[in-house]
């Protein structure tokens, strides 16, 4: 049997090519055909009209908005990137053995359907983050860029002044930075109404940025703009000769101007208020409170490991960079790294307690955790979560724990332990080296602890 299909998680990075890749490594043990499309930060693996035509079935192992379109008239199955990553082979047996039929539709009778289904806030949101990361990501390593030069070499009234500074401040800081909350906006929106509410999207955003409200205003204003705008384009009937008016001019006219409204005389103040107040409480933590709040984040990065709880603290502590406040994503950035990283060294350190592959496996987590990359951990916890899962939320909260309370901050949202030897990146950075250390320890030695039982071969 050929089984077609697209992986697509909403950073595009780990997920997306895991998926595809044990799907593709369970359609050989099983002994059928699959090529799976990558939708990551590029898109790979490109399915052609012929792939989808010989299909049998198509499966969709995404997080995220996906044109399903040119699948028109084929058997289609939809699960999360997680199933996907966790158990390829079930998966895929299950579409191809017919069962979930609650999940297999055949895209051309329910097309219609679709569209008019809503297809879950999460997805949503996580859209709204996938348009958001570009712009965070080159934005927060162009300003540290331009902090190599100096902390205030970017201000022309700095003795330490320096027209590079300035450039890659202004373009990283006031360009890339400013586009955060708008494209934040623009994408929510766009998932839920389609091209008809990116003008309403981006407006809410560009509003939410120019009032204060931030990223909680430009989320709230982003559900308000797409829904409003799916509900014009029910409501609004028009003769078929002028039709084409109502989504390029109309609805969007009307959408555009009720959402202005809306984000100046409803949101503004209210959210602008709650998102100071917010931003007054992380300043001033101490140093008691900044280890409890740190090991909150800690547990929640390791909790499912890029999973949906990972990505919203991750995504709320990106969104807190709009703000001026970069404590947060230290922090997340060191409870990223350390799963992978324990495993890694509880594997050199403790190889009794792993089997061969899951020792081969550890050599890998060395790169993938030095890069911030915590799902390297998924396989580990797959095969052990009761140990493992445990160990790697205790690892995480000491990092975040100890960065948080020592004042850690980072300018850039990812890169792992690439980005450190750029200067002024990180705030305080020999403790977060040492919180990265020690989260690493601590991960390694509660593995080895919890996993006493040694059934595998030498």
């Amino acid at each position: 049997m050929k089984v077609v299909g697209i992986a697509a998680c909403p950073t595009g990075i780990a997920h997306t090519y895991m998926a595809a890749e044990g799907l593709e490594k369970a359609g050989r043990e099983l002994g059928h055909e699959v090529k799976m499309e990558t939708q990551g930060v590029e898109t790979g693996n490109i399915l052609t009209a012929e792939d989808i035509q010989e299909a049998d079935i198509v499966v969709i192992a995404a997080s995220k908005q996906v044109d399903l379109e040119r699948f028109d008239g084929k058997r289609v199955v939809e699960v999360s990137i997680e199933q996907a990553v966790k158990n390829p082979k079930k998966v895929l047996g299950n579409a191809i053995e017919g069962k979930n039929t609650s999940i297999f539709q055949l895209a051309a009778e329910e097309k219609e359907k679709k569209k008019s289904q809503q297809t879950g806030l999460y997805r949503h949101l996580m859209s709204g983050v996938n348009y958001m990361l570009p712009f965070v990501i080159a934005g927060g390593i162009l300003i540290a860029f331009s902090f190599m030069f100096g902390i205030h070499a970017g201000d022309p009234k700095d003795p330490s002044y320096n027209v590079f500074a300035e450039a890659f401040g202004k373009i990283g800081g006031g360009a890339a930075f400013g586009m955060m909350v708008p494209m934040l906006a623009a994408g929510i929106a766009y998932s839920i109404a389609g091209k008809q509410g990116m003008c309403p999207g981006v407006v809410a955003g560009v509003l939410a940025k120019d009032i204060g409200a931030g990223f909680l205003g430009g989320l709230i204003g982003a559900l308000f703009a797409g829904y409003l705008t799916v509900w014009l384009m029910k409501t609004i009937k028009m003769p078929k000769s002028v039709e084409t008016l109502k989504g390029l001019i109309l609805v969007p006219l009307l959408a555009t101007g009720i959402t202005g409204f809306f984000m100046l005389f409803v949101v503004g103040k209210p959210v602008k208020y709650l998102l100071d107040s917010l931003t007054l409480f992380l300043n001033s933590l101490d140093a008691t409170q900044g280890i409890l709040f740190g090991a909150l984040i800690g547990i929640m990065m390791a909790s499912d490991m890029g999973g949906p709880i990972n990505k919203s603290i991750s995504t709320f502590s990106i969104a807190l960079m709009s703000s001026g406040i970069y404590g947060p994503i230290a922090a997340c950035m060191v409870a990223g790294m350390t799963p992978p990283l324990g495993l890694a060294l509880a594997t050199v350190l403790f190889k009794k307690k792993f089997t061969v592959e899951e020792r081969e496996a550890g050599k890998s987590c060395w790169v993938l955790g030095l890069s911030y990359i915590t799902e390297g951990a998924i396989p580990f916890a797959v095969a052990d979560p009761i140990r493992v899962i445990p160990s790697l939320m205790a690892g995480s909260a000491v990092a975040a724990a100890i960065s948080l309370s020592a004042n850690c901050t980072s300018l850039a949202p990812h890169g792992g332990v690439w980005i450190l030897p750029i200067p002024n990146v990180i705030g305080n950075l020999p403790v977060y080296v040492l919180a990265l250390a020690a989260g690493t320890v601590v991960t390694c030695l509660a593995v080895a602890a919890l996993k006493w039982k040694n059934n595998y071969e030498a």
